[in-house]
């Protein structure tokens, strides 16, 4: 019985943790225009993650878009278009 409440403690804990990151992130998806090849989806995202305040990047070559999540309180929408811009795209 003390088993079962300390396990439905821990998962109520963890799902509360989860809840929360998601709250403070944000995400956006952007039609990107320069895209030649898979490797530019690829080197993207790559150059993406290393940026602060985002969280989780992945383009796409065929759909020509890049869902993006980020910390709104590190980075913004702005900053990131700019930064994609930066490295010979455009986001739309």
């Amino acid at each position: 019985m003390i088993r079962r409440k300390f396990i439905q403690k821990v998962t109520c804990g963890l799902a509360a943790i989860e809840t929360a990151t998601a709250a403070a992130s944000k995400k956006v998806t952007y039609r990107i225009t320069g895209f030649t090849c898979v490797t530019c989806a690829v080197g993207l995202d790559t150059m993406l993650k290393e940026k602060k305040g985002i969280v989780k990047s992945k383009s796409s070559y065929p759909d020509k878009t890049s869902v993006i999540e980020f910390k709104p309180d590190a980075v913004t929408e702005v900053e990131i278009k700019q930064f994609i811009e930066e490295l010979g795209f455009k986001a739309n």
